[in-house]
């Protein structure tokens, strides 16, 4: 029995910090015995509670020194919040279910999870904290709770976000004076944990869970509203084709690379705005740890990055971390629900939110062995289930039991190659729904879908699915079982960590292949000439179609790795490339037929004919990028997304998709389809009503406007392909994509030439900082409009030499 106390409870503290200039940086390089003593002073503070020391470089990057894990998360929580405290703020609302109480319960939420409103988000998050389910999982001994380096850094991120709270330094207008920036705890700090945990399931089903409700009125009218299966498949579908999470990322071996080592380009398609930004770092303690990257607001672990030895990135994987059991419900009590024929009664969670001008509102969840009742109140639910007189669907999240993603980050941040990334893997369990790509400084690649999911089997999915999961199960992946079965519970692995997962030797894994990528398709094409098969369909599927962006992915890297040679500044290139695998397949097809239209025109959906011979020669003219000064991106780009959602993806293409061929088919547009034409007229008109010339540059109409200014974005859209992933807001009055919601955030090319210093090119698109007064608040957008990269400092004698140095120590009182 463990007697360490586990409640992460921080002290106050207070700042005691003075900031070194670049004049006492010049002085250092005047007096090296002087600089060493500098050094030695910043880099070992005093002892006596938590201290440390953040070195900041160009761009805002933070180097974070200290002595032990609590400091190292001492200062990595004051440097989160001097950049970024009113997003944190925000986000630690959210995980005490506090946001109806300063916001109002009607008002959107924020990304933290899919509920549709603040009231929603509350009355799930405060049932967490009123069920202390984190606590337990903390109180839980390693490997199954997290280990005592991550509580360390955990409790040591609060103390450092009071400190800096402390300072009473806010600037940022969305925060400022606010009543709603207050001190946290370690405790906090895990609930961020925990709500990223279940991103992938309970978190997306929020209002279900929050607004199921027992039946009322008679059985027969209860009955009539039973759940549809081509609905619910629909509705798994477009949630993980949710374009606002996704990834690219690659590992080149040493077979493929100029000097025998390897190479990782990672490139994280993550939202640009709210509580799941990435933030950049260097997180050193002496002899012990020293590893840079970015790691997600609020979490005091770099979650993708590299060190001397080794590099990774994740992608958010296909595989369904979550499935339902359908309850067969006591014809009597439609919250008493049978297990091989014994009644079990639903345990009621009565969660009381309190609301901005107004009395708190009090609602009731029911709960099971399995999880949380389930049942969709509004159209175009995440799960359209119902609750009826007889059935019931419960929702199963074994990540809900999952604290275990810092230990899994941190035993990355140690790692002296890619066996050691496997070795935390299996050791900690703790990715929720995300793949790993790693490469390394000896030559090695590696792919793997280690993540935590229920231990479906595909033999478990079949004896044991309802007619509901035996249509859900083969199409997407989502197992619905018979919770009345006491036989159809899920078995536990040997290697598992927790029971009803699966353990490691079920993973899909592809070791030191000459490239391992993926692009948020399932393990099958991580290599194309090695594919992964044999895994349970809960994983992802086999041989079916890959979208545009894998396609057009596994071209470029395997030209790559046959061409070989390869360094960091071959991965730069390919981030940049900014090629559209849609326009490849289809734009001379389309240009060719357009030009064949009688007299030029084509008849738009409002029935008019429109003239759109102009059209016609910009797109033959295009040079199929979506770079910013590209002429014609912004007429395709606009003209696919109306032709993918008039023409079905069956009658799109002339050739169909084939297993053998899977990078290239299917292909030959359909023009003769009769959306074509209209998709054609249709963007003309949209076009010339916003007042764009058809062929005007890309960075003219898709840009970001940062204090008053636009800053061209290139890149494009999911359905078109490109690796370099942006999701733009289009905006019909202003005339033009204004804003970007998701897309490439945290770029990372590494390699290692030796030394113990990586080669590392980096970027952060949307920049340090989300406060408009600060310098770091669109720095980076600018490097990224610029097709630039910050060249990484590592090792200390780059960061001393750096132009743009200034040293804050910090310290607990």
């Amino acid at each position: 029995m463990r007697t360490r106390p586990r409640r992460l409870v921080v002290a106050t503290v207070a700042l005691l910090a003075t900031v070194a200039g670049l004049p006492a940086a010049a002085a250092d390089r005047h007096d090296p015995q002087d600089r060493q003593n500098r050094q030695n002073r910043q880099e070992h503070p005093a002892h006596g509670g938590m201290s440390a020391t953040v070195r900041y470089t160009e761009y805002g990057i933070a180097h974070i020194v200290a002595r032990d894990y609590t400091s190292l998360g001492f200062g990595t929580g004051w440097a989160q919040a001097a950049d970024q405290v009113c997003t944190l703020a925000d986000g630690f609302l959210t995980v005490r279910g506090e946001r109806s109480r300063f916001f109002g319960p009607d008002a959107a939420a924020d990304d933290l999870s899919s509920a549709s409103s603040n009231l929603s988000s509350d009355l799930y998050f405060r049932g967490v904290r009123q069920s202390r389910t984190v606590e337990k999982l903390l109180d839980q001994p390693a490997p199954l709770g997290p280990g005592r380096q991550a509580e360390d850094l955990m409790r040591g991120f609060a103390a450092g976000y009071n400190t800096w709270l402390k300072q009473g330094r806010i600037s940022d207008p969305a925060c400022r004076g606010a009543a709603w920036v207050r001190p946290i705890t370690g405790l906090d700090v895990a609930a961020r944990f925990y709500a990223l945990a279940v991103l992938g399931g309970q978190g997306g089903t929020v209002d279900e869970i929050t607004s199921a409700q027992p039946p009322t009125g008679s059985p027969a009218r209860a009955e009539r509203t039973g759940p549809d299966a081509d609905a619910l498949v629909r509705a798994v579908r477009e949630r993980t084709a949710d374009t606002d999470m996704g990834s690219n990322a690659v590992a080149f071996s040493g077979e493929t690379t100029a000097n025998g080592r390897g190479l990782l380009l990672g490139n994280p398609h993550y939202p640009w705005h709210g509580g799941r930004r990435f933030w950049q770092a260097q997180q050193t303690i002496p002899g012990e740890l020293d590893v840079a990257g970015a790691a997600l607001l609020g979490s005091p672990t770099i979650s993708i990055g590299y060190n001397a030895h080794v590099a990774w990135s994740h992608t958010v994987s296909t595989g369904v971390p979550f499935n339902v059991h359908r309850l067969t419900l006591d014809p009597a009590d439609p919250t008493v629900y049978l297990v091989d024929g014994a009644r079990e009664r639903m345990r009621k969670r009565t969660v009381t939110v309190a609301v901005k001008g107004g009395a708190p509102v009090t609602r009731t969840q029911w709960w099971t062995r399995y999880g949380p009742v389930v049942a969709a109140s509004e159209p175009g639910a995440q799960l359209p289930l119902t609750w009826t007189a007889t059935t019931a669907y419960a929702v199963n999240d074994p990540n809900a039991a999952n604290l275990r993603f810092a230990d899994t980050s941190l035993g990355f941040a140690k790692a002296r190659g890619t066996a050691d990334v496997q070795r935390s893997l299996a050791r900690h369990q703790g990715l929720p729904w995300v793949d790993t790509i790693a490469a390394d400084s000896a030559g090695h690649s590696l792919f793997t879908q280690s993540q935590i999911l229920p231990r479906i089997t595909d033999d478990l999915a079949s004896r044991c699915s309802t007619d509901l999961g035996r249509a859900t199960y083969p199409a997407v992946g989502l197992a619905i079982l018979d919770g009345s079965r006491g036989d159809c519970t899920l078995g536990s692995d040997p290697d598992a960590v927790q029971r009803g997962t699966f353990g490691p030797a079920h993973m899909p894994a592809l070791k030191d292949a000459p490239y391992a990528e993926n692009s948020n398709d399932s393990a099958w094409l991580a290599n194309a000439d090695r594919p992964l098969t044999g895994y349970e369909r809960v994983f992802g599927d086999i041989g079916t179609q890959r979208s545009l962006r894998t396609r057009g992915a596994v071209e470029d890297v395997a030209a790559m790795a046959e061409r070989g040679g390869l360094t960091v500044r071959d991965l730069e290139r390919q981030q940049f490339a900014n090629r559209v695998p849609a326009a490849d397949l289809a734009v001379a097809d389309s240009a060719k037929a357009c030009a064949a239209l009688p007299g030029g025109t084509a008849t738009g959906s409002d029935g008019k004919a429109v003239d759109v011979s102009e059209a016609c020669a910009v797109l033959a003219a295009w040079d199929r990028t979506m770079d910013t000064g590209s002429r014609g991106a912004l007429l395709f780009d606009r003209f696919w997304r109306k032709l993918t959602a008039k023409v079905p993806a069956a009658q799109r293409w002339k050739v169909p998709f084939s297993a053998a061929d899977p990078v290239r088919t299917p292909n030959t547009l359909n023009t003769a389809a009769p959306g074509f034409a209209t998709a054609l007229a249709d963007t003309v008109t949209e076009l010339r009503a916003a007042g764009i010339s058809l062929d005007s540059r890309l960075g003219e109409h898709q840009f970001v406007v940062r204090n008053g200014q636009r800053i061209p974005v290139h890149g494009g859209t999911e359905g078109l392909g490109v690796w370099n992933k942006i999701e733009p807001e289009w905006d019909r009055v202003r005339g033009g994509y204004t804003e970007v919601t998701a897309g490439s955030s945290h770029i990372q090319a590494v390699g290692w030439d030796g030394s113990r210093c990586p080669v590392a090119r980096t970027l952060l698109t949307y920049a340090q900082s989300s406060n408009p007064y600060s310098p770091h608040f669109s720095d980076q957008t600018r490097l990224f409009y610029g097709e630039k990269w910050v060249t990484w400092r590592f090792c200390a004698k780059d960061i001393q030499s750096s132009p743009a140095l200034r040293t804050v120590h910090v310290r607990e009182r």
